[in-house]
C-alpha cells in the first residue's frame, strides 16, 4: 500500500503526547466512520471533547488535519497489511493474502468517508499515490508467482496495467458507482478474479 515515507502525520512528541496521540486516533476513527466534509473545527471539537485550540495544535486547519487522517490511515494499514504478506511464504499464496489483506483494511472504512477522499484533493492525491504503490507491489507479486511456477506465465506487465487501471478505477469511486460495491468488496472480487486467471 502506500509508501512508508508519506508525510502528514503530525508530530505527537513533547509535553501532552500521549493525549494528543489519543485525540488524533480518536479523530481517525470518527472520520472513517462518518467522513469530513459536513465537519467544521467546531463540530470536531464538539465530537471530540477537545478545544478547538487542542485540534490546532495537531494541524493548522481542518484540511491538514483532514490530510494527515487519510496518511495515518493508509499508513497503519500498509503496516499491517505487510504483516500477514510476510507471515505468507507461498508465491501463490503471498499475491491472495495481500488483495485480503488490503480488502480487510477497506471493509470497516465508511462509504461517505471514500466519497469525502476522492472530493478533497490533498486526500485524493494520498489514496491515489497508495493505489499507485499498492499496483506496484501487486506487480512484483505476480513476477514472484511466474518466476517460482506458482503461476502461468503471463505477460506481467499487461496484467499489472489491468490491474492498476481497476485499482484506480476503485480509488476514484467509479466501481462503486457501476457496482454498488464498496471499495473492499472490489478488492476481494478482484483477488478471486487474478487468483483463477493466473492459477496454473
Amino acid at each position: 500500500m502506500i509508501e512508508t515515507s508519506a508525510v502528514g502525520t503530525p508530530k505527537l512528541t513533547g509535553r501532552g503526547a500521549a493525549r494528543r496521540s489519543e485525540l488524533f486516533e480518536d479523530l481517525v476513527a470518527l472520520l472513517i466512520d462518518e467522513g469530513f466534509v459536513q465537519f467544521t473545527l467546531d463540530d470536531l471539537a464538539a465530537r471530540l471533547r477537545c478545544s478547538k485550540r487542542t485540534l490546532y495544535g495537531l494541524a493548522n486547519s481542518k484540511e491538514q488535519l483532514v490530510r494527515a487522517a487519510v496518511v495515518h490511515f493508509f499508513r497503519r494499514a500498509t503496516a499491517r497489511v505487510e504483516a500477514a504478506l510476510e507471515a505468507e511464504p507461498d508465491p501463490a499464496g503471498r499475491l491472495a493474502v495481500y488483495l485480503r489483506a488490503v480488502a480487510a483494511e477497506l471493509a470497516p472504512v465508511s462509504p461517505s468517508f471514500f466519497d469525502d477522499v476522492a472530493a478533497f484533493e490533498p486526500a485524493a492525491e494520498v489514496y491515489e499515490r497508495n493505489t499507485r504503490a499498492a499496483a506496484a507491489r501487486i506487480q512484483q507479486l505476480i513476477e514472484e508467482g511466474v518466476t517460482a511456477g506458482a503461476f502461468r506465465g503471463v505477460h506481467v506487465p499487461f496484467a499489472a496495467e489491468v490491474i492498476t487501471s481497476v485499482m484506480v478505477r476503485i480509488q476514484q469511486r467509479q466501481v462503486a458507482a457501476a457496482t454498488g460495491l464498496p471499495d473492499a468488496g472490489a478488492y476481494a472480487n478482484l483477488a478471486e478474479l487474478l487468483m483463477h486467471g493466473l492459477a496454473r
